[in-house]
């Protein structure tokens, strides 16, 4: 009797944590149907590309990925799905050596067109046109990591000016509160310790139900057996007072949270088409800094987009500077084709844009290294992480500082006390575990 052939599949994920849950889910749906992970020096069958198009940069490397694993594995099945492929199928269908281009809508359902292209090898662009997008495609999954990423949300109503992505993932839509706590049990029962809420919009979370963000948060809170939950992304105006104080009253829910602004100029956010001002904004991270001192808030900013003449842009700095906020995401404004944003007349020369981002990121370090530095001598409660052989294991504090202890395989998806002695050129910090119970 033929022994069954056993696939192998090979990942590349770009973008943002969504698409790396997403990934995990699409790669347990495989390995359910006996596609496995390629170990090192194996060669797929298959080679799966989730893919990101918030930038033009992203796309590009996007392109680069899938034409490097095409020249490194011509025999495999190459299948390319995510926001790249919603957006511009015909371009990636287009890149010799594809075989298979799937859309947002049709991303729960890769590992049954995986099956049926090594069944048959036919040519696939299977993408569903933009107002028929209406799936929610559940994710809860840790891949390789120790924290689970649960998928609340998927879409966005916004419709920012400089943004793509409500054309790549639709509108916005949500999984039920039973469903998704469900899910977090079934997390807790397989030892999981914590939790990241992502989505697309995440405070958007229940529109169009009569479920809102506050009751999934009430009822994850009271999942037995998971520690942790952290929040990856709350837009400022659906970050109600009312969310800010009931994570400062929980022992679950971490004191981190992560908000983006994108400029500090009311003039620029008017133009962007954002929904609330530098004052809403302001009064969001003073909120959380009265009730909760040690919190640490990551902020997104945007340099460079039409519009941001130097006046403006230093207004956003100023704005910037003036927050009691922890790190910035800072990245430039880059041209998306069908945006609003292509209709203002002032455009940032490439030379200003990177000016910009290095003064932004310098503000970054310098607010980063003062906030953690006032924790160095603390003991910290860390979530330590599975680390390599004979390398120092990682984790994060509840406050979302990063730690590196001595290597102890018995402390691997626990929350131990950590004494933060010093910090490094890279804004972690060495810790030594404290006595344990």
């Amino acid at each position: 009797m033929e022994e069954k052939k056993t696939y192998r599949v090979k990942f590349a994920t770009l973008g943002c944590k969504l698409n790396f849950a997403e990934t995990a889910t699409i790669g347990r749906q495989l390995k359910e149907r006996g596609v496995l992970p390629a170990g090192r020096g194996e060669v797929p069958d298959v080679c799966v590309v989730n893919t990101c198009s918030v930038t033009a940069l992203a796309d590009a490397k996007c392109r680069q990925q899938i034409r490097k694993l095409i020249k490194s594995y011509p025999d495999a099945l190459m299948v390319v799905t995510g926001c790249y492929a919603q957006l511009k199928s015909q371009e990636v269908a287009e890149i010799t050596g594809v075989d298979m281009v799937l859309g947002s809508e049709q991303k729960g359902e890769v590992a049954e067109y995986v099956m049926r292209g090594l069944a048959a090898r036919e040519r696939e662009v299977v993408v569903t046109p933009l107002p028929r997008i209406r799936k929610f495609v559940p994710s809860c999954e840790c891949g390789d990591r120790t924290r689970y990423f649960l998928k609340v949300q998927d879409g966005c109503n916004y419709y920012c000016s400089y943004c793509t992505i409500p054309f790549a993932r639709g509108r916005s839509r949500s999984g039920s509160v039973a469903t998704l706590t469900a899910q977090a049990r079934e997390v807790a029962a397989a030892g999981g310790t914590e939790i990241v809420i992502t989505g697309v919009n995440i405070g958007d979370y229940g529109n169009g139900t009569s479920e809102s963000l506050m009751d999934l948060l009430r009822s994850l809170d009271a999942v037995e057996g998971i520690e942790r939950y952290r929040i990856s992304s709350i837009e400022p105006d659906l970050l109600t007072d009312e969310i800010i104080e009931f994570c400062a009253g929980s022992a679950k829910f971490m004191p981190h949270f992560h908000i983006p602004l994108q400029s500090g100029s009311d003039a620029v956010l008017r133009l962007m088409r954002r929904h609330y001002d530098s004052a809403l904004f302001a009064h969001k991270v003073a909120r959380i800094k009265a009730l909760i001192p040690h919190c640490f808030i990551g902020v997104d900013v945007m340099v460079g987009t039409r519009g941001e003449t130097p006046e403006l842009f230093e207004e956003s700095y100023r704005f910037i500077d003036s927050l009691d906020v922890t790190h910035l995401h800072v990245f430039p404004y880059s041209e998306r084709p069908g945006t609003l944003a292509l209709k203002i007349p002032y455009v940032v020369d490439g030379k200003t844009k990177q000016e910009r981002v290095a003064r932004m990121l310098e503000l970054s370090e310098r607010k980063q290294r003062a906030f953690t530095e006032r924790y160095v001598g603390s003991v910290r409660p860390v979530l330590l992480e599975q680390g390599r052989p004979g390398q120092p294991m990682h984790g994060f504090t509840d406050n979302y500082i990063r730690v590196n202890v001595r290597p102890d395989e018995r402390l691997a998806n626990r929350v131990v006390p950590v004494r933060l002695e010093r910090m490094c050129a890279d804004l972690s910090v060495d810790g030594e575990v404290s006595a344990l119970d």
